[in-house]
């Protein structure tokens, strides 16, 4: 883990219903003959000081990982809020860290750099919260967020049915750290079976770093 930036959990966000993809769990699907969430672990690891799985029904599954797996505590697939409130309060009982980074679980291509440039724009703007953004469109589930938001959001998404990442964010102060799209988005995510496909493309041409 870097020493740059202040001790920071990474949230695998993975609580997703994958309508698109046919069910089933997007992150388990294999690129370049691994599960999309071993490229995930691989890039984010390094990075944080320490990762949580965010998910819903049985954990086994990613037992191999052997990492802890946080439930949504808000039923009904309340979207990926319910996801960030249950690892910041996991966080939170752990007393672990004062901040956590969230990603999509079906993202395989994140950039190295994802965790220090989130706080390095978040405290050179001085905002609270930080998310990535590439080829000028914005990744509100990608982000930066204190510890100290969780009753916040809480509120939003329990007292008020709040949904929406960016709805939410847009309350507060946000940072937004840009990427280029070229010569491919490292945001890009396994939606659909041809996102598959595409995926396999960019691992076999592409220069990862």
């Amino acid at each position: 883990m870097g020493e740059a930036w202040p001790p920071t959990i990474g949230a695998l966000l993975a609580g997703g219903l994958a309508r698109r993809m046919g069910g089933g769990d997007k992150p388990l699907r294999l690129v370049g003959g691994r599960p999309i969430l071993d490229h995930v672990v691989e890039r984010m690891a390094p990075q944080c000081a320490g990762l949580v799985i965010n998910a819903n029904g049985d954990p086994a599954r990613f037992a191999s990982y052997g990492l802890p797996v946080v439930p949504d505590d808000v039923p009904g697939f309340a979207g990926p809020l319910a996801g960030v409130l249950a690892v910041l309060d996991h966080v939170a009982r752990r007393r672990q860290a004062e901040w956590i980074v969230t990603v999509a679980a079906d993202t395989p291509f994140l950039p190295p750099d994802l965790v220090a440039r989130l706080h390095a724009a978040r405290e050179e703007e001085g905002a609270m919260l930080a998310c990535a953004a590439s080829g000028g469109r914005t990744h509100p589930v990608i982000g930066l967020w204190p510890v100290s938001i969780r009753e916040d959001l809480r509120r939003a998404l329990v007292g008020e049915g709040e949904r929406k990442i960016d709805r939410f964010t847009a309350r507060f102060p946000l940072a937004v750290a840009e990427w280029p799209a070229e010569p491919f988005d490292v945001f890009f995510n396994a939606n659909t079976p041809a996102d598959i496909e595409v995926a396999e493309s960019i691992l076999a041409h592409a220069r990862l770093s």
